[in-house]
């Protein structure tokens, strides 16, 4: 058996999703729908994301609005909102939530630049993981029948260059990120 690119890929694609995911969760100042995707609602028995329970949008980049499918979940929403430890202050209004987004300051641009390198290092710290694993296989069938040191030579190289991609888009979405992070 030989390295099979395709399965690295896909794991560190999980990856790479990963970070997306948490990236997402970075505030940038301007509003958007993403912001409430960690929230979770107590209803109906069970816990539900917003998107579940209602449509979210955000009419401008310092609001977001929230209107529940159904009335009677407004203040279990407003709750979880308010609980959620994301410093969002939703306000009822009639049938809708709104929550005024402040913009960042200099300062708090900076700590979530500090936040967003964290979790990149993380997602860094993933992909290598992953390469450490596949390494290991490859390594591993060294002397096998029909296996040479040159097979093995060969996909620990293309091993190599795939971690490098992989780290490379990370790096990639940093950069994206602290650009948005630091646009005022």
């Amino acid at each position: 058996m030989s390295f099979q690119p395709s399965t690295f890929n896909q794991l560190a694609d999980k990856a790479i999703g990963h970070v997306k995911k948490d990236l997402a969760t970075l505030r940038t100042g301007k509003a958007t729908t993403q912001m409430l995707d960690p929230i979770r609602v107590e209803v109906y028995g069970s816990e539900m994301k917003i998107a579940e329970l209602a449509n979210a949008s955000a009419p401008d980049p310092n609001l977001l609005v929230i209107k529940p499918w159904d009335s009677s979940i407004l203040n279990n929403i407003e709750k979880a909102i308010a609980s959620s430890g994301l410093n969002l202050n939703p306000v009822v209004d009639g049938d809708i939530i709104r929550i005024a987004i402040a913009p960042l300051t200099e300062e708090r641009r900076k700590e979530m630049v500090k936040s967003l390198y964290q979790k990149v290092e993380s997602g860094r710290v993933m992909i290598r993981s992953i390469r450490t694993d596949v390494k290991q296989n490859i390594e591993n069938q060294d002397g096998e029948a029909n296996v040479s040191e040159d097979d093995v030579r060969r996909d620990l190289k293309e091993l190599d260059k795939l971690t490098q991609l992989k780290i490379d888009e990370i790096d990639e979405l940093a950069k994206y990120k602290e650009k948005d992070l630091m646009t005022i």
